[in-house]
């Protein structure tokens, strides 16, 4: 009998580790088991929307290998876009696009416009100018099409002779830029920046006559500033008197000068 008694404490610290084994098992089994997917639907449906496949420039002429569609949900669709890239086909940009951003209405040229280039992107009322610069007008690189710049010419002036730098067109926009091959006077091809601008034609004219009868520079300008300044121009002499330090003339002092005529005594105050 003591026999017995003595294994029920083995026996039950047994079953308990076995129940303790037993629930570990389930538990691990439980945990690494492959989780179930669930699938949760939208109720909104997708639209394929038509997007660029690849970075535009304004004034292209779109072909299907440039567009692509993909899903939106309906409640983010973007305004005016377009469900098929068939229904833009041919149709012309009048703004730049990024890679995957919509092809909407208001990016296209009207219907009635069949041909790309800078035409297709001139403003009503305004014109396309080209002027021939270099590196340094065109600041390095740096003006690139959509850039707003104020062009500056120095040139003689007609009566003085004497030169002149003035602003004449301020926050101008800047269509395209690119190169031509020219021959120097030597006979010898050389590469020559050329910028495209979109002027009134009033600006036009004094940008042909700047261009023809001094030297051009750009300025470029912060996209945000709207803002015209007026200016006096520059001249060699206001230039060369910039950052003059003040001159300040020596006070005169007044003397006291005693005059005698015979029997006469005046008194003349002199400065010096």
């Amino acid at each position: 009998m003591g026999k017995w008694k003595a294994m029920i404490p083995i026996v039950l610290a047994f079953v308990v580790a076995a129940s303790a084994s037993m629930f570990t098992y389930k538990w691990l089994k439980k945990e690494t088991a492959p989780k179930e997917v669930v699938k949760v639907e939208s109720e909104s449906e997708a639209v394929p929307v038509a997007v660029a496949a690849v970075d535009l420039n304004w004034g292209t002429k779109l072909e299907p290998a440039m567009m692509k569609t993909v899903p939106y949900l309906k409640d983010s669709l973007p305004p005016g876009y377009t469900s098929s890239t068939e229904s833009v086909k041919g149709r012309i940009l009048v703004s730049q696009l990024k890679q995957n951003e919509p092809i909407v209405e208001y990016r296209l040229a009207p219907d009635s416009v069949t041909t790309g280039g800078i035409s297709a992107v001139v403003s009503p009322g305004k014109r396309a100018l080209a002027v021939k610069g270099d590196k340094v007008i065109g600041i390095s690189g740096f003006i690139r099409p959509g850039n707003r710049v104020d062009v500056i010419v120095t040139l003689k002036h007609p009566r003085t002779k004497k030169k002149r730098a003035k602003t004449v067109l301020e926050n101008v926009l800047v269509l395209a830029t690119g190169t031509e091959i020219e021959e120097d006077e030597g006979g010898k091809p050389h590469s020559v920046d050329v910028y495209t601008l979109e002027v009134t034609p009033m600006e036009g004219e004094k940008l042909a006559l700047a261009a023809s009868e001094g030297k051009l520079q750009f300025a470029l300008r912060n996209v945000t500033d709207k803002k015209t300044v007026l200016t006096w121009g520059a001249t060699v002499p206001g230039t060369l008197a910039a950052f003059r330090p003040k001159v300040t003339k020596p006070s005169l002092r007044t003397h006291t000068v005693q005059v005698i005529k015979g029997d006469k005594v005046s008194n003349i105050n002199v400065k010096g």
